[in-house]
């Protein structure tokens, strides 16, 4: 059999370990790992020597404007953006206009994604009070998941009261589908906001001073019991306080089906930055005390917080510099930068690469049904490959980014850690740091990866162990075998 690409030369990374060996990719998918010799003829190769090879990362929150908001960003640019991140498969939420919560909005969302998309992609649908009829053809449409907002940010969601929260869940609960929740309390914000605003307050730390950690701690504890009485699967998005560690921790224990994410800006910000970067930094929730981010870095060793996301939120340059935090547009780009400030943690050894990948790929592909078609690297997955050099020192520059919105909080901030090539089901979207032009329009739903059959391989987990187990003197180990 001839692959269609042998990459050579590299260091291939999993949840659990590194080893040098050669990737064939046939057909979209992973052929074989092993060893350069037991590789089989390819049309293509690639020399990745001094390079590792990573599982694409999976960013579960991403806001990619369209349709509504294009003049922020929309799928050609956001998905580039993943590209040039490493990043292979993205889920969009569903804050644009039309709001994505009926079964028409969704599927002429899923027209415009599939025409500019550079990545895979699910797309969310919304739960809320007036949408809950339209669950049934959401879930026909291929929604990826539910989102349902707690309480207010970008596009002025309406929050469901908790009686319609529990209704939605409800519903939701047989389809086993997974609510991703903004968990921030809509009642306690909106009074605090108000006080602050009668006091004269508009500077970038009455936006936090708006939303104490307590808002998500109630959220959390909250949704945690009507996720328990319901059976319904949920997920906390942008964890960002020490505080809500704790009823995610005690629902966890309870057996309750709740997953947790938090974002770069909560692992590596503090509120002692908000003068130095300004109204730039305003993004729901908050960026917190700098106490908060051991506390987060540790639930994500232990296991509390299962993922990394981004929350990437692009607002265009007019959109964040005004004086009033108040009026200032919520979030930022992250997509695209999130891989390289987190390559520099494990540079700094705070984590390992193995950590990452854990965190950026094979939890959310475990968590969101993907596994095992995504989030590994193993014969018979989809070839969603980062490869990355762990080596190159660079310094993020805003106007050099793929989104169409060039400000974030992580201009001029230097890093070491940059993806070289990103491929999506074994197709390069980004080679040699150029965008493929040729890929726009390639990238496709993930809800037709759910409904596949599981790789063709026996055994997945036992033919990675015996890669590994290949002596230290041989040049690879030998190869697995290659998906039927």
């Amino acid at each position: 059999m001839t692959a269609d690409l042998v990459i050579h030369g590299g260091t291939v990374v999993t949840d659990t370990t590194t080893f040098p060996a050669s990737v064939a990719i046939k057909d979209g998918r992973v052929l074989s790992i092993g060893a350069r010799e037991a590789m089989p003829d390819a049309a293509e190769t690639l020399d990745a020597t001094g390079l590792h090879i990573l599982p694409g990362a999976i960013d579960v929150h991403v806001h990619f404007r369209e349709p509504g908001y294009t003049h922020k960003e929309d799928f050609g640019t956001g998905t580039a953006a993943a590209a040039f991140g490493g990043v292979t498969t993205v889920f969009d939420m569903p804050n644009v206009i039309p709001p994505t919560g009926t079964g028409e909005a969704l599927a002429a969302k899923q027209k415009l994604a599939s025409e500019k998309a550079y990545v895979d992609y699910g797309l969310y649908g919304l739960l809320g009070e007036d949408t809950i009829a339209h669950v049934p053809d959401l879930v026909a449409g291929g929604v990826i998941g539910f989102k349902l907002y707690m309480g207010n940010t970008f596009g002025n969601i309406p929050s469901p009261t908790t009686g319609g929260m529990l209704e939605a869940f409800e519903v939701v609960a047989p389809t086993g589908k997974r609510v991703s929740l903004h968990a921030e309390t809509a009642s306690i914000m909106a009074r605090r906001e108000s006080r602050l605003r009668a006091a004269g307050r508009k500077d970038p730390l009455a936006h936090l001073a708006a939303r104490p950690a307590v808002v998500a701690v109630e959220a959390v504890s909250r949704a945690a019991v009507l996720s328990e009485w319901t059976g319904c699967r949920i997920h906390v998005l942008h964890i960002s306080s020490a505080e809500e560690l704790r009823p995610l921790a005690d629902a966890k224990a309870r057996g309750v089906d709740v997953t947790g994410e938090t974002c770069p800006q909560y692992l590596l910000l503090g509120a002692e930055d908000y003068g130095r970067i300004g109204p730039v930094i305003r993004v729901n929730p908050p960026v917190r005390e700098a106490r908060n981010q051991a506390p987060l870095w540790a639930a994500l060793k232990s296991g509390v917080v299962d993922m990394i996301a981004t929350d990437h939120a692009p607002h265009i340059p007019d959109e964040k510099v005004r004086d009033d935090i108040f009026t200032v547009d919520c979030g930022f780009p992250g997509v695209e930068t999130q891989m390289p400030l987190m390559l520099t943690e494990v540079a700094a050894g705070r984590m390992s690469i193995s950590d990452y990948v854990r965190w950026s790929a094979v939890n959310p592909a475990k968590v969101w049904g993907l596994y095992p078609h995504k989030g590994i690297l193993q014969p018979g997955a989809h070839a969603d490959i980062a490869i990355v050099d762990l080596k190159r020192a660079w310094t993020i520059d805003d106007q050099k980014l793929q989104s169409r919105a060039k400000i974030t909080p992580w201009h001029g901030r230097a890093v070491t850690g940059l993806p070289i090539h990103t491929l999506v089901r074994g197709r390069f979207v980004m080679k040699d740091r150029t965008l493929v032009e040729s890929a726009r329009g390639t990238g496709r739903s993930v809800h037709t990866v759910q409904d596949m059959p599981a790789p063709c391989v026996a055994n997945p987990d036992a033919a990675m162990t015996e890669i590994v187990k290949v002596p230290a003197s041989s040049r690879g180990p030998a190869a697995t075998g290659a998906a039927a």
